[in-house]
């Protein structure tokens, strides 16, 4: 899906200490959320449906991409 992403406006989570090795995210228009590597910022960007994004947080908050 091909998006012009010249207006996001990119955050870091709070958890992140301001480091620069980080994920950033962006909410986008109809919901959608986009993601990038902030050390690529003009790099490619994966673009989430709001249902994608709410079964990734819930995934990841109930610890189901954990490592065995």
């Amino acid at each position: 899906m091909m998006m012009d992403l010249s207006g996001a406006k990119w955050f870091k989570s709070t958890r992140s200490g301001g480091k620069q090795d980080c994920v950033e995210a962006a909410h986008l228009d109809s919901g959608m959320v986009g993601v990038r590597d902030s050390k690529n910022p003009n790099g490619p960007a994966l673009i989430f449906t709001p249902g994608e994004w709410d079964a990734f947080l819930h995934g990841a908050k109930n610890s189901e991409f954990d490592r065995a």
